[in-house]
């Protein structure tokens, strides 16, 4: 009975990680669209690409048995994520962002095959199981704090008009969902991170009940400021596992994510 429990609630994070990780192809449609990435910053892309990797490296059967599940979506995670990287460098508004991106990229290559080649050739059973497990929770935890930028935006404006509920709630099951399933394993690497990611998640939820009546923006600063205020932080952040929303409007939206460590 509770390896059926796990399995539904791994089937579940899948689900739901999977609309996480597409969450951003309204900003991807308007890049390719103007050919230019503008102002969006691709460090979130790459950031998400690093948790993936080594999410999916920790799920495997010889780092750690009985979590194929969390290999599963984040392998898909990181065919997505590779996919919004290479359109970031064809795309990229100028050649220094193109450099910086590219640079990126590489250090996310190179920190995963340093991981990789350290937890095959140097440890073994327990040891190889922790060494990764630790990579992995330190990044998705970091991946589940990037929409904290956004819950700053909303209290500041008073306005939930860029944190969709939607979104919002797709976090919080998200990690709820792995969460259960790290319990039912007793896998301390997938609970951590996905508790936290749960807890911001249901801050998340709270913060849109407190400001659900003031979508169209609220608090001092005029309306022009909260709009410029929100596109700098839609800029700057790009996406979610783990998660913030697109720069065109409160309804395109992306996910830090969020990532989520699955």
């Amino acid at each position: 009975m509770e390896d059926v429990a796990k399995f539904f609630f791994g089937i579940s994070g899948n689900v739901i990680a999977l609309f996480l990780f597409l969450s951003p192809v309204p900003t991807f449609w308007r890049i390719i669209r103007r050919k230019s990435t503008e102002d969006f910053s691709g460090v979130p892309y790459n950031m998400t690409l690093i948790n993936c990797l080594l999410s999916a490296w920790y799920g495997l059967p010889f780092v750690s048995p009985n979590n194929m599940l969390v290999s599963t979506i984040n392998g898909a995670g990181v065919v997505i994520e590779t996919a919004y990287v290479v359109v970031f460098l064809i795309f990229a508004s100028s050649k220094k962002t193109r450099l910086r991106m590219l640079g990126l990229a590489s250090a996310v290559a190179a920190a995963f095959a340093l991981v990789a080649l350290v937890s095959m050739f140097a440890l073994h059973g327990q040891g190889r199981k922790l060494f990764c497990g630790v990579a992995a929770t330190v990044c998705s935890i970091c991946m589940y704090a990037s929409p904290l930028s956004i819950m700053r935006l909303v209290i500041k404006t008073k306005s939930v008009e860029y944190m969709p509920f939607l979104l919002s709630l797709a976090v919080f099951l998200c990690g709820t969902s792995w969460f259960v399933y790290g319990l039912l394993g007793r896998d301390p690497f997938v609970t951590i991170p996905n508790g936290c990611g749960s807890f911001l998640g249901v801050v998340q939820l709270i913060l849109y009940a407190i400001y659900r009546n003031n979508k169209g923006g609220g608090g001092g600063g005029g309306g022009g400021k909260q709009a410029a205020d929100a596109d700098d932080v839609e800029m700057a952040e790009g996406r979610n596992n783990n998660k913030v929303s697109d720069a065109d409007g409160a309804g395109d939206s992306t996910v830090g994510k969020a990532d989520t460590k699955v």
